[in-house]
């Protein structure tokens, strides 16, 4: 069976990553959470004091540091999944806080940042067999992938679905912030000059506000088997 590459963007909590890591266990291809590559590199910031009390950026000390930032996905044999490790440390659970979140969109605007991670992507499928999703998939790392997708969904009905996840993590936030912070990356996202978010001319518009997990997935998948079967 002729296998292909899948790009999966859109905007945040749309279920992007969700429905990329199933997709990959049912065709028995490889997964990339592209978003964790962007989060671990805030994460660093963060740590390393490179994003201001103001949450202003300290951009140049970030990019003379990015050699220093190594990044690699780890199999996880409890969850079948793999974790994100910055620096040989596992960073799975810390970048998916909303401390993370608040910045991410910042520091993916980066240049330096996404001409860094986008030589990782392409690195990690340049043999095809890959699902992997972000904000420029279809447009930057892989405009020639056969199967594209852009999901998107109300910013109230992605604001309450990430509103619940944290509550179930122990987060201490309100719908309000939460509603903020995708509103602001939404913005971030589509305006930066370098790579921003937009959906690729071939690219299937995909919109799960109205739609279960399972409905989402039977029909990509159905999108998936036809374009594999041209492969053939």
């Amino acid at each position: 069976m002729g296998k292909i590459t899948i790009a999966i963007d859109g905007y945040s909590s749309t279920g992007k990553s969700t429905i990329a890591k199933r997709l990959a266990a049912s065709l028995q291809y490889i997964y990339v959470d592209t978003g964790a590559m962007y989060r671990a590199v805030t994460l660093y910031a963060l740590n390393q004091g490179l994003i201001t009390e103001a949450g202003e950026v300290k951009q140049a000390d970030l990019i003379a540091q990015l050699s220093e930032v190594k990044l690699k996905f780890v199999p996880n044999r409890e969850t079948g999944r793999s974790d994100m490790f910055l620096n040989n440390v596992n960073v799975e659970q810390e970048i998916r806080k909303m401390r993370v979140s608040g910045f991410v969109s910042q520091i993916a605007a980066i240049k330096e940042v996404r001409e860094k991670l986008v030589k990782m992507q392409q690195e990690m499928g340049k043999d095809k067999g890959v699902v992997m999703d972000g904000r420029d998939i279809g447009t930057v790392v892989f405009p020639n992938a056969e199967l594209k997708l852009f999901m998107t969904a109300s910013p109230e009905t992605r604001a309450t679905r990430r509103y619940k996840e944290l509550l179930v993590k122990g987060e201490e936030v309100t719908y309000a912030e939460v509603l903020k912070n995708v509103e602001d990356r939404d913005r971030i996202d589509s305006t930066r000059s370098i790579s921003p978010l937009t959906k690729a001319k071939d690219a299937i518009e995909f919109d799960n506000s109205d739609m279960g997990l399972e409905e989402q997935f039977d029909r990509i998948y159905s999108y998936a088997q036809r374009v594999i079967a041209k492969q053939e």
